[in-house]
């Protein structure tokens, strides 16, 4: 049976899946007006979080599952008091289990887990088997625990099961959902999804491929990048410009994949210009988006420390199909702002001086999040940073994220733009 569908909501099930016509999709800019952004409120996911498994799941510390969804609501909340449409990734997710292709090709990724044996695949498949849509969501992002699963009534697991711990888990936790950035990104038209680096988040891009190929919202969506490609995360994207884009290449985005995600924009007309950023392969620095963020279509609020060594090097799109052509190494604003057709672009610092700087940079000061030029989502603790935006003429929506930022994103980490005004032509 499938599931209706009316306006994204689901109501039922029936023969049929009638959907509104596909709806529109478009990023060209870090700064357009914000419409439509998919987010992941934490949930169980993060209560699986001990000090046993944080580091592995890449979590600093432990948060408190309660107020981190305080926090994300009131987040959530500051968008739609701007106008911006909200979805949820749990959402999207749910309704598209209920579309039978997609529910057995999600059941069967994690089924085919080498760490389960042929005993324990079987009685984990009758698991699944049993859950509705809602209940398979659930498993799919908190995962599945020793103790949670229903053996039946000869309660054999097999010998896997047997030689398990009792807090293992059978099906892993995604608590990095919450970061709805890295997993995708749109270009254009067009929607990468990712792939990325690290082993406890690989599967997170399956969740997010299937709901782009299967709900009826995403109808006819074009791809630019797809899993098991290079490896490549959306947190080191960033749309400069009107077809201009920046990749950040270090812990998380190999050179080889800012090469794949160059050739294949530049081959579907989606840009012209393709900075390739390295940084620093180091926790503090993840992503080119931990130390630059744009704020409006010619500033960018950047960590100081690396301001004046950040360097780029230039891809340019060939003629008659030749390969691009690589340039640099340039000054990373320098190259910018000549990619961008400005004279110059606006650096605001994060914090005042070098250890508040490289505080707030550690707490996600230069992870904002623009909803329009001028007008940002950034952490209310980053207190001097947001004092510097503020005196550059740019409007900072200060939100909670004491327990938010454990696993080292903010505002624009916490973010998928779906849709954002095109920017327009500066001669304009």
């Amino acid at each position: 049976m499938n599931a209706i569908f009316t306006h994204g909501c689901f109501t039922g099930y029936r023969q049929t899946l009638p959907y509104a016509a596909r709806v529109s999709h478009y990023v060209d800019s870090e700064v357009g007006r914000l419409g439509t952004v998919l987010l992941h409120r934490p949930g169980p996911e993060l209560a699986r979080l001990t000090p046993r498994n944080n580091d592995s799941l890449l979590f600093d510390a432990i948060p408190w599952v309660g107020r981190a969804q305080e926090e994300h609501d009131a987040f959530a909340a500051a968008l739609r008091e701007r106008g911006v449409e909200v979805l949820y990734l749990t959402d999207l997710l749910t309704e598209t289990l209920a579309v039978s292709d997609a529910r057995t090709e999600l059941t069967d990724e994690v089924l085919n887990s080498p760490r389960l044996g042929d005993t324990l695949r079987a009685r984990v498949a009758g698991h699944l088997a049993y859950l509705d849509p809602a209940a398979l969501a659930g498993v799919l992002v908190a995962g599945l625990a020793h103790e949670e699963l229903r053996l039946g009534r000869d309660r054999r697991g097999g010998l896997v099961y047997t030689l398990m711990d009792r807090h293992d888990f059978i099906i892993d936790p995604l608590p990095n959902l919450l970061f709805t950035r890295d997993s995708s990104l749109w270009i254009g038209d067009r929607v990468g999804v990712t792939s990325l680096a690290m082993p406890a988040r690989r599967r997170e891009t399956t969740l997010t491929d299937a709901i782009y190929r299967h709900h009826p919202r995403f109808a006819g969506t074009e791809f630019v990048y797809r899993p098991g490609l290079e490896p490549l995360e959306g947190g080191d994207v960033l749309l400069l410009a009107p077809g201009v884009l920046a990749v950040g290449v270090g812990e998380r985005t190999t050179p080889a994949g800012a090469e794949r995600l160059a050739r294949r924009v530049v081959a579907a007309g989606l840009a012209h210009t393709i900075l390739v950023v390295p940084i620093a392969q180091e926790r503090a620095t993840m992503h080119l988006d931990t130390i630059c963020t744009m704020v409006d279509v010619d500033a960018v609020l950047m960590y100081p420390n690396v301001a004046s060594t950040l360097s780029a090097y230039t891809v340019i799109a060939g003629a008659d199909g030749e390969d691009p052509r690589v340039d640099g190494p340039a000054p990373f604003l320098r190259a910018a702002a000549d990619a961008m057709d400005l004279d110059r672009l606006r650096v605001i610092d994060t914090g005042l001086d070098p250890v508040t700087a490289e505080r707030e940079q550690w707490d996600d000061g230069n992870n904002t999040l623009a909803l329009a030029p001028r007008l940002c989502v950034g952490y209310e603790r980053n207190v001097e940073t947001n004092a510097q935006l503020e005196r550059a003429g740019i409007e900072l929506i200060p939100i909670a994220g004491s327990e938010l930022g454990s696993g080292r994103g903010g505002p624009r980490c916490m973010s998928c733009p779906l849709l954002r005004e095109r920017e327009r032509s500066r001669s304009a």
